[in-house]
C-alpha cells in the first residue's frame, strides 16, 4: 500500500515496490527476512519519476488500487521461459565515464570540471563555471594525456562497467529468471546519462532500477549523476512520469560486497613470503608483519560539514570489511589503516592524506603493504596509474619493499551476483525516487519547473530525513548551507588558478588527480 506524503511543492509523494504480489512465482528461500511473501515479475504499479507524481491522482488520493488494472492504461509485457508476463526491467549502472584514447583527454577533464559539484562557486562567481573549466581542462590535458598514456592511452573504465553490466544480466536471468537489459551512463564522457536514456526511451523500458557503480554515497559522485537524471526527469515528465524506477543510492554495507572485498584482500595478504614477513617482523618488532592501507577517493571536507554522508559511510565500510579480514589473521598478523587519495588544490580535504600515511608507515618500519582502492569497483586512473605508479613509487622510496595492490573488483564473480541479488531486492523493496535521494542526502535539485519552488520536503526513506528535518539540521533550502561552507575554500581555489595562470607556473597537487 503506497504511503503518501505531501511535499512543499505540492505533490503527491508515493512509496511503494515496482512490483506488487500477484500471481507469479516466491523469491528464493535466500531472502525469507528481507521480502516476506513478496514475487517478482508481477504486474507494475507505477509512479512517476521525477517527483513521485501519482499519473491521475489529486493530492491526497492514490488512484486506482486493483493489481491488475495499470494507473493510466495498461502496459505491454513480455513473456518469461515459463509463459508468464513479465514486465520490461532495465537497470542503470551509473559511473564517472573517462576518455578512451588521447585526443579525448581535454573534452573530458572540461566536462569535469563544467561541474558544479567537482567545483562549487559562490554565486556571484558562477557564471565563470565554463571559463575556469576550460582554462583548467587546457592547462592540465597534457599531463593528463601523459597519465592515460602511461596506462595504454586511455581508461578501461567503459570496458569494465559493460563487462559488468552484461553479467549482471546474466545473473538475472540464470539465478532468478529475469530478464533485464542493463545501460550505462557516464557522467563526463561518453556514454553519457542521456545516451542511455535516449536507449531505455527506445526499448520502451517499464521498469528501472537505477544503481550508482560508487559504493558509498557522495554529493560529488552519485550526487552528481542522480541530479543529471533529476533535471532530465523534471524536463521532460511526460516522458519519463509514466515509467517507474527505484534508486539504489548505496550499497557499501551489503554483505555481498563486503565478502568480495575481504576475500581480495586476504589473497593479497596470503601472498607475502616467509623471507618478507620476517623483514617486517625485524624492522618493526612491535607491529604486526601485514599491513592494509584502504585509500578512498577525497572529498573537500566542507562537502561533509554541508551533509555528505561519504565519510561516514567509507568508516563504516571499512569496519565491516576489516572485520573479516580480522576473522582470518587476527590484529597480532594484521593491522588496518585508512587514508584518502586525489586530493585537488590547497583547500581542506578529508585527512589523512595517502601521500602522507605512506612516508609515515615507512617511517615505523613498515616493510609489507596491502593497498586497497576502497571507493572504485573498476580499475581506471586512480588505481593504474595513481596509485600502482606514483603511490608505489612514494611507498618505496620510504622504506616500504614488499608492495601489494588489491585489484579493483571488475568482474569478481561474487560481486556480480551480488549486484544481481540488489536489483531483485530493489523491485521488491519500497521504491525510493530519485528526487527522494537527492532530498536525502543533501543534493541540490533543480527548481520544480511548474511549481517555481525550490524547497522540496524533506520527508526521506528507509529512516533518512524526518517531517522537516534534514539528517539532523534544520530545514534550509537545499544547498544554501553547503555554499556558504564551501565559499572561503571554493575562493581559494579560484585564487589558485589566477595565480597560476599569473605565473605560469603550477602549484604543487593542483587538480592532480586527473
Amino acid at each position: 500500500m503506497a504511503i503518501l506524503l505531501s511535499s512543499y511543492i505540492n505533490y503527491t509523494v508515493a512509496f511503494t515496490p515496482l512490483f506488487t504480489p500477484t500471481q507469479l512465482k516466491p523469491l528464493p528461500e535466500k531472502f525469507p527476512n528481507k521480502i516476506t511473501n513478496n514475487l517478482y515479475n508481477s504486474r507494475l504499479v507505477q509512479m512517476s519519476a521525477s517527483t513521485m507524481i501519482i499519473p491521475g491522482g489529486d493530492s491526497g488520493t492514490i488512484g486506482k488500487s486493483n493489481s491488475d488494472e495499470l494507473l493510466d492504461g495498461g502496459l505491454t509485457f513480455n513473456l518469461d521461459d515459463d509463459g508468464q508476463e513479465q514486465a520490461k526491467i532495465g537497470v542503470l549502472l551509473l559511473n564517472l565515464g573517462g576518455p578512451e584514447k588521447s585526443e579525448d583527454v581535454e573534452g573530458f577533464l572540461y566536462n569535469l570540471f563544467a561541474d558544479p559539484d567537482i567545483i562549487r562557486l559562490p554565486g556571484l562567481l558562477a557564471p565563470l563555471q565554463t571559463l575556469i573549466a576550460l582554462i583548467i581542462s587546457k592547462r592540465r590535458a597534457p599531463k593528463s594525456r601523459a597519465a592515460y598514456e602511461s596506462i595504454g592511452g586511455g581508461s578501461p573504465i567503459l570496458r569494465y562497467s559493460k563487462s559488468q553490466g552484461n553479467l549482471v544480466s546474466k545473473s538475472l536471468h540464470e539465478r532468478y529468471n529475469i530478464k533485464a537489459k542493463t545501460y550505462i551512463g557516464m557522467r563526463y564522457w561518453y556514454p553519457f546519462t542521456e545516451e542511455a536514456l535516449s536507449e531505455i526511451q527506445k526499448d520502451k523500458i517499464e521498469a528501472l532500477v537505477i544503481i550508482p557503480l560508487y559504493p558509498q554515497f557522495s554529493i560529488s559522485t552519485s550526487g552528481s549523476s542522480l541530479r543529471v537524471l533529476q533535471e532530465e526527469f523534471a524536463r521532460r515528465s511526460d516522458i519519463w512520469g509514466p515509467i517507474a524506477h527505484t534508486v539504489v543510492p548505496q550499497w557499501y554495507d551489503r554483505p555481498g560486497y563486503v565478502r568480495a572485498m575481504a576475500d581480495l584482500i586476504l589473497i593479497e595478504l596470503e601472498s607475502f613470503t616467509e623471507s618478507e614477513l620476517k623483514d617486517g617482523s625485524a624492522a618493526a618488532p612491535t607491529l604486526p608483519p601485514r599491513h592494509v592501507l584502504f585509500s578512498a577517493h577525497g572529498v573537500p571536507q566542507s562537502y561533509i560539514e554541508a551533509g555528505d554522508p561519504y565519510q561516514s559511510q567509507i568508516g563504516e565500510c571499512v569496519d565491516a570489511i576489516s572485520r573479516l579480514v580480522l576473522n582470518k589473521w587476527g590484529k597480532e598478523e594484521v593491522q588496518i589503516h585508512l587514508s584518502y587519495q586525489s586530493r585537488v588544490g590547497p583547500i581542506e580535504w578529508l585527512r589523512p592524506y595517502t601521500d602522507d600515511v605512506l612516508p609515515e608507515l615507512g617511517a615505523k618500519g613498515v616493510k609489507n603493504l596491502v593497498v586497497v582502492p576502497i571507493s572504485f569497483v573498476s580499475e581506471h586512473i586512480e588505481t593504474l596509474e595513481e596509485i600502482d605508479m606514483e603511490y608505489r613509487e612514494l611507498a618505496e622510496e620510504n622504506g616500504i619493499d614488499h608492495w601489494r595492490r588489491c585489484p579493483a573488483l571488475n568482474t569478481d564473480a561474487t560481486f556480480i551476483d551480488d549486484m544481481a541479488d540488489m536489483v531483485v531486492e530493489a523491485l521488491n523493496e519500497p521504491s525510493q525516487s530519485v528526487t527522494e535521494v537527492c532530498v536525502a542526502n543533501n543534493v541540490e535539485l533543480v527548481e520544480d519547473l511548474d511549481a517555481g519552488e525550490g524547497v522540496i520536503s524533506s520527508a526521506g526513506v528507509g529512516g533518512v530525513g524526518a517531517g522537516d528535518v534534514l539528517v539532523g539540521k534544520t530545514k534550509m533550502r537545499l544547498g544554501d548551507g553547503e555554499r556558504i561552507n564551501g565559499r572561503i575554500a571554493i575562493l581559494g581555489v579560484v585564487g589558485s588558478i589566477v595565480v597560476e595562470l599569473m605565473s605560469g607556473k603550477p602549484l604543487t597537487q593542483l587538480f592532480n588527480w586527473v
